[in-house]
């Protein structure tokens, strides 16, 4: 299996769904933070993060999160029992840091 640097997601598909301006900040941070060789434009922002879909590990969260504690001022714990949620897709993640953030 390709580590998540080496995906490269196709273009986006006519009619698949548009990126709200957060989702494109949260985009750009994860191919910036793991160095994906993939447009933030192009990704799904309902496709999974995790596994399938974008193809993140435990790892590659861990980095997201730290990178989301620097930028928006609020911590993802790694014990939280809603990680599986707020981690499912870019819009939920999205979602929750515009919930949390403090920056």
């Amino acid at each position: 299996m390709p580590s998540p640097a080496q995906v490269v997601l196709p273009q986006a598909a006519a009619g698949a769904p548009e990126q709200s301006a957060p989702e494109r900040e949260l985009a750009v941070l994860l191919v910036e933070a793991l160095n994906l060789e993939v447009l933030p434009a192009d990704i799904d922002p309902n496709a999974p993060l995790y596994g399938e879909g974008l193809g993140l590990d435990s790892i590659d969260v861990l980095e997201v999160a730290l990178e989301v504690s620097r930028r928006y001022g609020f911590q993802l714990r790694s014990d939280d029992a809603n990680n599986p949620q707020i981690f499912r897709s870019l819009r939920s993640l999205a979602s929750h840091v515009a919930q949390h953030r403090t920056l």
